[in-house]
């Protein structure tokens, strides 16, 4: 059985979008709270964590509404596309805020982008499960991420060209910037559902994994009962539970820095957004090209091991940054190794969690997923936040370390969610991250 590396592609695009739109995010709107409407940086944090505040209800809403959904362009189809719709419209009136000064309509504009972003999120995700058979998702999952992450060069790559500075307001205009992602995102999701006929293989797919389950030998792991969470024999709820406080903490420690870099490095270097970006773009290019390796060292040595690594190698890689009271030029590899680590935790993470699940609850599992990292993200950004308002802009690699060495222990716990197959055959088959 080979993957259809084409198919899987093509559905990353819905994650491609999702990614590309979250990388302006992070990047632009801290600046925009802080430069044009002069706000401090706990009450910044605040805004910064509504997305997150939404998506903790939005998320696994969606994702349960999904996998009940049924019309004739399939279960998730129909999220993804008007979702993307609506946030595309609302998100390039945020820079007409912006140029107004008005911060009122800023955060209203803001507040339906981002419920907009979370209807489509999970079912987006969910679809690459939904199309995939069970022992290919992870090479799946290895080939969304890589879309995701091509998607977050993209905007990177165009930030410190289409930014410019306003000669009335003397600040920047991000109008080209929203307006490229928005383009990207519109053409992204056109593709994908013009050449993804998702209820035809979906059915196709359940046939395969129905065959797959009748030809399979006994298992001596516990039974997954359908119900969710609640129905979960207790080792492989513990188990769950584990992988879900793991995601919680390294995404405590990764978006800190994410989300407040782009200050970080205007504070305390005197670096502008567009050096800022490259440093970023540094480390999304460092995940993109990492893909391949981690995806054959996870073959042989299994998601939980991959994960483990790269835990000790992003908490290493911000302890090294609390170092740097200036920019120099080695920043850069941090970064790349920042990204390197990235992969191996975000290649391995979601599969681990798939696998608890029932093939009729992927979207109800992907939630939980999105649960435990957007509540992560609800908390960091406030944390963080009252921690450079109070104490300084140093304390930002400190805490985002400790955050990640922390989701060593608990992802150390876990017991199930693990695999360990042979090594793949090819380079391609190389992006597998742990066959389900």
């Amino acid at each position: 059985m080979k993957l259809n590396y084409k198919r899987t592609l093509l559905v990353g695009l819905a994650f491609l979008s999702i990614s590309a739109f979250w990388q302006l995010y992070d990047a632009v709107v801290p600046l925009i709270l802080k430069n044009t409407f002069d706000m401090p940086d706990d009450l910044s944090g605040v805004i910064m964590a509504l997305d997150n505040v939404l998506a903790l209800f939005l998320l696994p809403l969606f994702g349960k509404l999904s996998d009940k959904c049924d019309t004739r362009f399939g279960r998730r189809m129909p999220f993804i596309v008007g979702g993307t719709a609506c946030a595309v419209v609302f998100m390039n009136l945020l820079p007409v805020a912006d140029r107004l000064g008005s911060v009122s309509l800023f955060v209203v504009m803001l507040g339906f982008l981002l419920v907009s972003m979370g209807v489509y999120r999970s079912p987006a995700v969910a679809l690459m499960p939904d199309v995939t058979p069970k022992p290919l998702r992870s090479k799946g999952n290895a080939i969304i991420n890589l879309m995701g992450a091509l998607g977050g060069v993209f905007t990177l790559a165009v930030t410190g060209l289409l930014v410019h500075q306003n000669a009335q307001t003397g600040r920047n205009d991000y109008s080209l910037l929203f307006g490229a992602v928005s383009v990207l995102m519109v053409v992204a999701v056109a593709v994908l559902s013009l050449t993804i006929r998702e209820k035809k293989l979906t059915a196709e797919v359940a046939q395969i994994n129905a065959g797959l389950e009748q030809d399979k030998p006994a298992q001596p792991e516990p039974e997954k009962a359908h119900g969710g969470f609640g129905a979960l024999p207790a080792d492989l709820r513990r188990s769950l539970i584990l992988i879900l406080c793991s995601v919680s903490l390294w995404f405590m420690g990764y978006n800190a820095v994410t989300t407040a870099f782009t200050k970080y490095a205007f504070i305390q270097w005197g670096y502008d957004i567009g050096k800022a970006s490259q440093c970023l773009l540094v480390g999304t290019v460092g995940a993109v090209v990492s893909y391949l390796p981690v995806g054959f060292l996870s073959s042989r040595f299994g998601r939980k091991r991959m994960i483990q690594c790269g835990v000790l190698l992003l908490a290493a890689c911000f302890s090294a940054s609390i170092f740097y009271t200036s920019f120099h030029f080695s920043v850069y590899a941090v970064f790349a190794l920042v990204g390197a680590a990235w992969s191996m935790i975000n290649v391995n993470s979601y599969p681990m969690v798939v696998e608890i699940s029932n093939a009729s609850e992927v979207g109800k599992f992907t939630g939980y997923y999105y649960t435990f990292s957007m509540a992560a993200q609800i908390a960091t950004p406030i944390l963080s936040g009252w921690l450079l308002e109070h104490v300084g802009y140093h304390t930002l690699f400190p805490y985002a370390a400790l955050m990640v060495a922390a989701s060593f222990v608990t992802i150390s716990l876990t017991r199930h969610g693990d695999s360990r197959p042979q090594a793949p055959a090819s380079k391609l088959e190389a992006f597998d991250a742990g066959d389900d």
